[in-house]
């Protein structure tokens, strides 16, 4: 289960400078930045901190807690809940029972020390309640397939030799906390508590005895799995490993648009493709149907993951690929079909009077046969979590099965979780989704001014965005800067040349394998030349051909494929030129090939319509900060058209336009925004003149 032991990373030299407060923050960074101790989101950590109450200046003990949401490896310390310890134990004499349990959240808030605006996690009694100063409550794989056994007390009883307590299987909450907080006191020896089908509970006096003890924990857990789970994996390979990885990730580009569609129905997905070792291994093995049917355990695990995954019929050993591939997609309709009626009985069978209506039917994750693992979910960072959630279940399952027998989390404790009304209300409290939130954009040209501008817009407004370009050191500086200012999850890059047909299909297949299909697409790859036509030579004529027409016909072609797969209708957006309108003087090649791309986009919302997908040009003329077209020698080329220096060629194109302005980037970004959102639902086939007024361009 670990390739390697875990190692303390605590450093005294830092440790010994900071305040208890700084302490558990550092302690909570290390321990949630190695997925082995903690999962994403997942676990808790506290400290009971002496602190001077600032209304009565008297010392105080006060319970810092991590708050409802967040990461322990990127908490802040605003990250914490801070609470009154001696009012979190008057809160007993509130206490009704298990039956009224939930109503004891809301009364946390009347713990709170110095007016905290961090909410209160769930979690937090279970922290209060055990008498010892620092806490951490951890869900790692090693522990959680020793919890979700057949024989988890046993197993915890000749691991830990009566060094950890074991708890049967209880949902969180207050009464929990109060069945840690007698066990911890009936047996003061103890160095944490397991709890059964969840984690594990360690403490310490102090922050760093806490994170030791943690790790040590953790550590022997996973030490006793690998000297007694002897057995095959999951009962032993089913399917020797027969496609590569690219076969693999074609398979995967075929499928995800043609899933993703068929599940968004509601709400628009976006896709996440795994083909680790630890994920072949399961969809591989033996036991895939019977260990995926239990579903997860952990809460963790199942709040993300759903009660269980699909597993999708397809044979990798099949000789003809493509006909798999055909049956495999004839069969998808009936298999999403029986799993949300298979949800949807869940839910009859496990509803209570109060429970919030059925949510979505459709699965998180997807088990395709030596292919990989699929997740969707309504934003990249969920659909990645969710599958780093499966691998754990994964890790859990091959575990547990290999030294007793899993028991995945009962039906009806899984439903109470999934439907609690805390989670309900968590989910009510969301923020409202952005414009673009759901959708995937796929960008050409995307390392120029406009296009770096537009992928930025976009983003702005939720979606994901593939920057394709075929300068790659420039791509590469495009796609780092927007990873650091909007997150990794939701920009790609890859290398495209747009006029060879091979490329442009690979590019595309990157996005539906990367975000799961393409719903924005955006034409903007150009070049710009000038000859007098007596001096246009055959290359320079078919140089700009290829690119402004060919081009652009090639990236249509491919992901209107990708749309019509999706069935989700699209948005195609041309960035032509005033010059698809109007000639220019010494330009015949990239005029010529402009107006190509003006009546392509017309033939393109023609052919779309009837699928739901639009097509819309954007004419800008003379952006010249920022764009690369600007930077050789067509400026020095526009500048001696007109008979000027190029100083002065801005300053021209501002007074020669009506409105007597500039044009930016950000100004096409704009316009491309608009034809992207659904504010243009209702427009196809139209053209926009950003150029700050150029009355020979006038389209009508």
């Amino acid at each position: 289960m670990m390739s390697k032991p875990l190692q303390s990373l605590w450093d005294d030299s830092l440790a010994n400078s900071m305040s208890e407060p700084e302490l558990l923050k550092y302690r909570s960074n290390l321990l949630g930045s190695d997925l082995r101790i903690t999962n994403y989101g997942g676990g808790n950590t506290s400290a009971k901190v002496q602190m001077s109450d600032p209304l009565t200046g008297d010392d105080v003990t006060v319970l810092w807690v991590k708050g409802s949401g967040g990461d322990l490896g990127s908490i802040e310390l605003g990250g914490f809940s801070t609470l009154y310890m001696d009012r979190l134990e008057q809160l007993k004499q509130k206490y009704r029972g298990l039956e009224y349990e939930d109503e004891m959240v809301a009364l946390l808030s009347h713990c709170t020390f110095n007016l905290n605006p961090r909410a209160a996690s769930i979690d937090t009694p279970l922290h209060a309640y055990i008498p010892h100063t620092h806490v951490d409550h951890m869900h790692p794989d090693a522990a959680i397939a020793i919890a979700c056994t057949k024989d988890s007390r046993a197993l915890t009883e000749t691991i830990f030799e009566g060094e950890m307590g074991w708890l049967p299987w209880q949902r969180p909450g207050y009464d929990l906390g109060l069945k840690l907080e007698a066990m911890a006191k009936s047996e003061p020896h103890l160095k944490g508590i397991v709890l059964e089908g969840h984690g594990i509970f360690t403490w310490g006096d102090t922050s760093k005895d806490c994170y030791l003890n943690t790790l040590t924990i953790i550590q022997r857990a996973a030490d006793w799995l690998a000297k007694n789970n002897t057995s095959a994996p999951f009962g032993g390979e089913k399917l020797a490993q027969t496609l590569s990885a690219d076969e693999r990730r074609s398979v995967a580009a075929r499928l995800m648009p043609l899933v993703r569609g068929k599940v968004s129905s509601g709400e628009r997905k976006i896709g996440h493709f795994d083909d680790s070792a630890e994920v072949l291994q399961f969809v591989n093995s033996e036991q895939l149907g019977p260990l995926a049917a239990l579903g997860t355990s952990c809460p963790d695990h199942f709040l993300r993951t759903k009660i269980r995954p699909l597993v999708i019929d397809f044979d990798p050993l099949a000789a003809d690929l493509e006909s798999e591939l055909a049956r495999c997609e004839s069969q998808l309709d009936g298999q999403l079909a029986s799993y949300r009626e298979g949800y949807a009985a869940y839910y009859e069978r496990c509803k209570r009077d109060t429970s919030p209506a059925m949510r979505d039917g459709n699965a998180v994750i997807y088990l395709i046969p030596g292919v990989g693992m699929l997740s969707f979910a309504k934003d990249k960072a969920t659909a990645r979590i969710a599958s780093e959630f499966y691998i754990n279940a994964i890790n859990v399952m091959r575990e547990a099965s290999g030294v007793s027998e899993y028991v995945g989390l009962d039906e009806q404790e899984a439903f109470d979780i999934e439907y609690w009304l805390l989670e309900e209300a968590k989910l009510q409290r969301m923020p409202k989704p952005k414009s673009l939130a759901g959708k995937v954009a796929f960008i050409t040209g995307g390392a120029g001014g406009i296009g770096f501008a537009t992928a930025s817009r976009l983003l702005q407004e939720g979606a994901c965005v593939v920057l394709a370009d075929i300068d790659e050191a420039s791509l590469a500086e495009r796609g780092a800067q927007l990873s650091e200012q909007f997150s990794a999850d939701v920009v790609r890059t890859v290398r495209c040349d747009v006029t060879d047909e091979v490329s442009v299909g690979q590019a595309l297949a990157v996005a539906a394998v990367e975000f799961g299909g393409v719903d924005i697409l955006v034409s903007n790859a150009g070049i710009a030349s000038a000859a007098p036509i007596e001096e246009t030579s055959i290359e320079l004529w078919d140089r700009n051909l290829d690119i402004l027409a060919k081009g652009y016909f090639l990236v249509s072609r491919e992901g209107f494929k990708v749309m019509k797969r999706q069935s989700l209708g699209g948005s195609v957006i041309f960035i032509a030129s005033k010059n698809g309108l109007v000639a220019s003087q010494n330009a015949s090649a990239y005029c010529t090939a402009k107006a190509a791309e003006v009546q392509l986009a017309r033939c393109v919302a023609l052919e779309g319509a009837p699928i739901g997908v639009r097509c819309n040009v954007v004419n800008p003329d003379a952006v010249l900060r920022g764009s690369r077209i600007w930077s050789g020698k067509w400026k020095k080329e526009r500048a001696d058209a007109y008979n000027m220096s190029e100083e002065q060629l801005e300053e021209h194109y501002r007074q020669r336009s009506l409105l007597k302005l500039n044009v930016f980037p950000e100004d096409i970004a704009e316009a491309a925004y608009f034809l992207a959102s659904d504010v243009s639902s209702k427009s196809t086939g139209n053209i926009i003149n950003v150029d700050a007024g150029h009355a020979p361009s006038f389209t009508r």
